[in-house]
């Protein structure tokens, strides 16, 4: 099985997907993407993460050239031409060709890419057995700046943070917002577990409100687990009894560490371990 690309109606291999180079997704970032995960050939919830997509593109004034279900068509479609059953999809939407300037008005054609393919975030022992993490000195956006619940091309400040963590040998970085309270990670989620109950920023704390976040919210629901989204500090961090992460690439990956100091007695969580086995048996329904 080899990737398959989808790019304004058309399939290309990997070598042969192209964009002009004055399209201004690649000069300034000027675009939306989303990122979704097939299970048995099926995308976990697509609609929501469709939604999500055109969400943003109308935030930024982008204008999708197909209908949501023409989109929910293409990536299905895209997914079966791939043969893959389980794999990663990025769904990206630019702007459009233009000129060498800010001027969106200049541009014409917007891009509509589907790329469906393998994807392993973490290796398997990190499941097993828990991530370090650190918290980056890097913030996130002021979200008067640029609203958080946008998924832009433009993710240099998380990158920034991504490259802290990696320096410091973890493959997951936290970052603060400017009130200096916890709001997301580089790439995921942040999820607590203090005395039973289930925490979350919310999102007026500057993140992306994930798919799979909501996902689990969703699941403590139904299994009684009490939850809340929630303002969080660094110190509540490192008091937890147990946190984990989510987000379609990574789905739910457990945190044993951060900045050092080890999270409740430095293992998994039962908690945790049961909300990724219950999270497994939701994306196979």
């Amino acid at each position: 099985m080899s990737p398959q690309i989808y790019i304004n109606g058309k399939y290309y291999s990997k070598e042969d997907a192209k964009i002009s180079v004055y399209d201004h997704g690649l000069l300034y970032g000027d675009g939306v993407f989303e990122g979704m995960r097939t299970y048995s050939g099926n995308v976990f919830r697509l609609v929501e993460h469709i939604d999500r997509l055109y969400e943003s593109a109308r935030a930024i004034l982008l204008t999708i050239p197909m209908s949501k279900q023409e989109m929910i068509d293409a990536v299905n479609n895209t997914v079966k031409l791939s043969g893959l059953t389980d794999s990663y999809i990025r769904l990206v939407i630019t702007r459009g060709a233009g000129s060498l300037g800010l001027d969106p008005n200049r541009t014409s054609d917007p891009q509509v890419i589907i790329i469906v393919d393998l994807i392993a975030l973490y290796d398997r022992k990190y499941y097993d057995e828990g991530l370090k993490i650190i918290t980056a000195s890097t913030i996130r956006n002021h979200p008067a700046a640029l609203s958080p619940r946008i998924k832009s091309l433009n993710y240099l400040n998380n990158i920034m943070a991504k490259i802290e963590g990696l320096q410091a040998g973890c493959m997951e970085a936290i970052m603060l917002n400017h009130k200096g309270e916890v709001a997301e990670c580089t790439g995921d989620n942040i999820f607590i577990v203090k005395k039973g109950q289930l925490m979350t920023p919310p999102t007026d704390a500057g993140i992306l409100e994930g798919i799979t976040r909501n996902a689990i919210l969703e699941l403590a629901r139904e299994l009684k687990i009490p939850a809340s989204e929630s303002t969080l500090t660094r110190h509540d961090l490192l008091v937890a009894d147990e946190c984990f992460l989510t987000g379609s690439a990574a789905e739910v990956i457990p945190v044993v560490s951060i900045d050092s100091r080890p999270i409740g007695d430095g293992k998994v969580g039962k908690t945790t371990r049961f909300l990724m086995g219950e999270f497994k048996k939701l994306v196979v329904r």
